[in-house]
């Protein structure tokens, strides 16, 4: 190093926003718990349920997306899957209740799957959509969807 030279500083990490090193990210006194909404979207399941019956007998391609309000969570601090809601379960979940019977309506099935969520799950609310790629219907359609909104 020259004599003009500066020496480089070290370079200490701080906490957020320029906190000291006494700041822990895990005690965030005066800070509101952040809220929770977990979403899944494009769960495919083959199901055997429609309003004819080809559609039940043939079965189709249902697309399935989910939007879970559980609020607080403690895997926000945690990070344990213990403490929130598995998504992989809750999939497993909407798979059982689409196997055990067969609905004739979306409205149904949504509804359904909207009730079983809310029971297994310490949730606030639960939206369920519930889409046919492939409608029965004899003009050209991308799909058709019904929608459920459920609170706790």
């Amino acid at each position: 190093m020259s004599a003009d030279e500066e020496p480089e500083e070290e370079f200490e990490p701080e906490g957020p926003e320029g906190l000291d090193d006494d700041y822990d990210d895990e005690d965030d006194e005066g800070h509101p718990e952040p809220e929770v909404t977990i979403e899944v979207s494009g769960l495919s399941l083959y199901t055997h349920f429609g309003v004819t019956a080809a559609e039940r007998e043939v079965g189709q391609r249902l697309l399935i997306d989910l939007r879970l309000d559980i609020g607080e969570c403690d895997a926000t601090v945690t990070d344990r899957v213990e403490d929130t809601v598995d998504y992989g379960q809750v999939c497993e979940l909407v798979n059982l209740v689409a196997q055990q019977r067969e609905y004739r309506t979306l409205e149904r099935f949504c509804t359904a799957v909207a009730d079983r969520l809310i029971e297994r799950y310490e949730i606030n609310a639960v939206w369920v959509k519930a889409a046919k790629p492939e409608p029965p219907i004899v003009l050209n359609v991308a799909e058709v969807s019904v929608e459920v909104w459920r609170e706790a």
